[in-house]
């Protein structure tokens, strides 16, 4: 909720920076989920992977690589319009960048999931685990804020 009496100014200023700090955290956790990613192929087991999982695999990986491009890429926007006046603007492309970027991470770490269960168990038991975690992934970042913000007024 915005403090009363905030200006425009003073209200683009707040949200850059909470923008700011939502994108510490995705892009903590992109670039570790990328970082993990990207040794996979270094490990022994990598060559018993079969052909869908290999296509899985390299799939997750531009995933992963495209969600940390996402999340970055406010930081990029920010340095080339720096001393511009044009935070207004910014605020409006970090949002939806950040959303991607969310979008992009919910499909990365479902589909890491994914992999992983059907390495180690099975087909059947990935697809569960993935779409649970693609599902309770949906759940907590659109149809519970959904929820709490009630309907329209």
């Amino acid at each position: 909720m915005a403090p009363a009496g905030e200006t425009p100014s003073e209200r683009i200023a707040r949200n850059w920076d909470e923008i700011l700090q939502e994108l510490r955290v995705t892009q903590t956790g992109t670039q570790i989920l990328l970082g993990f990613l990207l040794t996979i192929p270094f490990q022994a087991a990598f060559a018993d992977l079969d052909g869908g999982q290999i296509v899985v695999y390299l799939t997750l990986v531009v995933v992963a690589a495209v969600a940390t491009i996402l999340a970055l890429s406010p930081v990029a926007l920010h340095r080339a319009l720096f001393r511009r006046d044009a935070k207004p603007q910014l605020v409006l492309a970090a949002n939806v960048l950040l959303r991607l970027a969310l979008a992009a991470i919910a499909l990365a770490l479902s589909g890491t999931v994914f992999l992983i269960f059907d390495v180690v168990v099975g087909h059947t038991a990935a697809l569960i685990a993935g779409g649970v975690t693609l599902a309770a992934t949906l759940a907590m970042w659109a149809v519970l804020p959904s929820f709490l913000r009630g309907p329209p007024e």
